[in-house]
């Protein structure tokens, strides 16, 4: 299922509303928020690429929205979102991941992001957001990381050697 970046600011960007030359459908367009969700059994896959920022975040933040327990589905146990092709990320784009960590915990849902380029990295170690996020090296280890368990693990946990109470890569994941 593939999910619009949000509607305000669309026309403005990459040669909105002047723009004489037409692009094919699903032509990517710099700028421009690409957004794929996907089920791999309890886990759901958000893969995000392109920009992210208070224009396209509307479309993230449903990605990412947890739904009741009685849907279609079912809730899913975990929701990884792939950063791998993610180019940038402002503050606006931050705060939607941090909340929707936030709102997945509450729903008993484990939120994780996986594949993040060096620019987004940077942004979650200068905010302090990396302490908050577990974060994997790429999608594959993600997937596979703690078996297939949904239980976040507890930062007091003496078997979690990292000290860092979950967040950063997991144990085998490398640096």
């Amino acid at each position: 299922m593939h999910l619009p970046a949000g509607e305000a600011g669309d026309a403005g960007k990459a040669g909105g509303a002047g723009a004489t030359e037409r692009e094919p459908p699903g032509a990517y367009r710099p700028g421009e928020l690409r957004i794929a969700v996907r089920r791999a059994g309890p886990v759901r896959i958000v893969s995000v690429g392109g920009e992210l920022d208070h224009d396209s975040a509307d479309g993230l933040r449903t990605a990412l929205s947890v739904p009741p327990e009685g849907g279609p589905e079912g809730g899913p146990d975990r929701i990884l979102v792939d950063l791998a092709e993610l180019s940038f990320c402002d503050s606006t784009g931050l705060n939607v991941l941090l909340r929707a960590r936030q709102d997945a915990e509450l729903a008993g849902v484990r939120l994780e992001i996986a594949g993040p380029r060096p620019i987004v990295v940077r942004l979650f170690a200068v905010t302090g957001a990396d302490s908050v996020l577990r974060i994997h090296p790429s999608l594959d280890l993600a997937l596979s990381a703690d078996g297939g368990r949904a239980a976040a693990p507890d930062p007091g946990d003496p078997g979690d050697s990292s000290g860092s109470g979950g967040s950063g890569p997991t144990a085998g994941e490398g640096p």
